[in-house]
């Protein structure tokens, strides 16, 4: 177990660029610059996202739809 660990608190990640350890075991300061990464990186994936996002189709009580009976059993 002691081997799996030492491996995951010394990997670095990619958004962050820092090791889990001094993520996990470091001052606030390293909190704040944490947060801020990953808020930008939020951000960033939420817009490479929203690209391609349609509108979503609002239904109301009685509208008539074409259902496929293809994997009713």
């Amino acid at each position: 177990m002691a081997t799996a660990e030492f491996a995951f608190n010394n990997k670095v990640y990619i958004f962050i660029k820092l090791l889990s350890f001094k993520v996990n075991y470091g001052k606030k300061e390293m909190y704040k610059k944490v947060k801020a990464v990953l808020k930008k990186s939020q951000e960033k994936m939420k817009k490479y996202t929203d690209r391609n996002r349609k509108e979503a189709v609002e239904y109301k009580v009685k509208d008539k739809m074409l259902l496929s009976a293809k994997y009713l059993q």
